[in-house]
């Protein structure tokens, strides 16, 4: 498994989020982690939509976390980022391969998904955040 550049940049955002606890412009979150901001407005439309983060209109709107840091894992966060998140397109639960019941290999695929999916459930965006 890759974790692709919107899977990134999706943590950048939920870290800088997470940062402060209060609204924050989508704008000035993109220009920290200079993050165009039409990919910006996707990645942030996927995470409000998944209830990660809530918007809020007006001169003192933006976006900001639903929850503390230490209630969101990297596989959560991950997850609503990535299209796939696994080793091989066909181990997923919603696979339609037809050799599935006779495939040597994909017990290997699906062992490294959830190991994969263990390990970044063990961190959270707190691990992420600046020690002081």
């Amino acid at each position: 498994m890759i974790v692709s550049t919107k899977g990134r940049y999706a943590l950048h955002i939920m870290t800088e989020l997470a940062k402060s606890g209060e609204y924050q412009s989508l704008k000035s979150v993109a220009e920290v982690h200079r993050i165009p901001h039409k990919y910006a407005e996707a990645i942030v439309s996927a995470l409000v939509k998944a209830g990660l983060v809530e918007a809020s209109r007006g001169k003192n709107g933006g976006y900001r976390l639903t929850r503390t840091p230490e209630e969101y894992t990297l596989a959560e966060i991950l997850r609503e980022a990535e299209t796939h998140m696994t080793a091989a397109s066909c181990s997923g639960t919603d696979s339609n391969c037809p050799h599935a019941d006779s495939c040597p290999t994909l017990p290997v695929w699906r062992a490294l998904n959830e190991t994969v999916e263990n390990f970044l459930s063990k961190y959270t965006l707190s691990d992420l955040l600046p020690k002081e």
